[in-house]
């Protein structure tokens, strides 16, 4: 980078913190220092924040690039270990594939946190809400693959997720927040890129006005009837499974290999750790991505109020948006 860039650069990272330091916030119960901004009506960290500025600006992908979208600990880390082993299958069988000594962040960068990383590459990730998506994702026709998630295990594994990092980062007593204040920021929105049902909302939309560019899955039913979404997914980014391949077992051995239970027993997971650039302030253990994956788990950790009142939110919110036989189905599926 000549010295005329360099200066340039400079210059736009302070325009950003500038920016940044104009905006609203609120405390964040998951931590004891950081603060919650609100950018263009979603919350974030200030270095997460930061970036996703840099890359409204800078990202821009190939008319062949598809985008893994989330929502945090929605079902990210095996969306992206599905979609990485469907595209590189040509390349390596299960036992050769990369993600056995890769993590599926690393194989799959998130755009905002590694722009070098995601350079030219036909599977990038994020999690920055559809509305707040670089103009130049628009642009190019890029596909978008979304994954969604009952609310109440969402708010658990968050609150799982971001307790045990807050551990790490500080042993301090008050470090170790309580699920009902947990609960009562998801339920505000007030939590990290929340709200949740205006992140899953936007994705929706999109869906239903551009079908051939946006897939919208659901992670329970990817759970329930894994092979046929896996052979789904596989459609939508243009790398269908053929019969021969079907009979081989590829489609079988590519679920094996991103199973939660392979993913997890793995060196990278257990002894790896997630800092995509050297300024992110912390580190996360790759181990921290995985805990048990399961539908229904939120009945260990909330009440049956707590679940009925974040129900009652999302259908209030998903109120004519076509989401609600979605939301239906999904209750129906945590109590039976």
């Amino acid at each position: 980078m000549s010295k005329t860039e360099q200066q340039k650069s400079m210059a736009a990272d302070e325009g950003i913190k500038q920016l940044v330091s104009t905006l609203p916030t609120k405390p964040d119960c998951n931590s004891t220092t950081n603060l919650l901004y609100q950018y263009q009506g979603f919350w974030y960290h200030q270095y997460y924040l930061e970036h996703l500025i840099a890359a409204q600006t800078h990202f821009t992908p190939e008319p062949n690039t598809t985008i893994l979208c989330s929502y945090p600990k929605t079902g990210t880390t095996w969306l992206k270990a599905l979609s990485f082993a469907i595209t590189t299958r040509t390349h390596y069988t299960p036992s050769q594939s990369p993600l056995l000594s890769r993590f599926p962040h690393d194989c799959v960068p998130f755009f905002e946190l590694a722009p070098s990383a995601a350079r030219n590459k036909s599977l990038v990730a994020t999690h920055i809400p559809c509305t707040s998506l670089p103009a130049a994702a628009a642009a190019s026709g890029c596909k978008l693959a979304y994954i969604c998630r009952d609310p109440k295990d969402v708010v658990v594994s968050l609150w799982q997720f971001l307790r045990k990092q807050k551990k790490e980062e500080d042993d301090a007593e008050d470090a170790d927040m309580g699920i009902e204040e947990a609960f009562e920021q998801f339920c505000e929105g007030n939590s990290f890129a929340g709200p949740y049902w205006d992140h899953v909302l936007g994705y929706w939309r999109a869906c239903l006005e551009f079908p051939e560019r946006v897939l919208f899955v659901r992670y329970e039913e990817l759970k329930r009837e894994t092979e046929r979404c896996v052979k789904a997914l596989a459609d939508f980014l243009g790398c269908g499974f053929s019969l021969e391949e079907e009979k081989q077992g590829i489609v079988q051995g590519i679920i094996d290999l991103c199973s939660i239970e392979s993913l997890k027993g793995l060196d990278v997971t257990k002894n790896g750790r997630f800092a995509p650039t050297d300024s992110m302030p912390y580190t996360i253990h790759n181990s921290s991505f995985y805990r048990k994956g399961e539908v229904g788990d939120w009945r260990n950790f909330l009440t049956e109020e707590m679940g009925a009142r974040l129900d009652n939110i999302m259908a209030d919110r998903f109120a004519g948006s076509g989401l609600g036989l979605w939301f239906s189905a999904s209750n129906q599926e945590t109590t039976n």
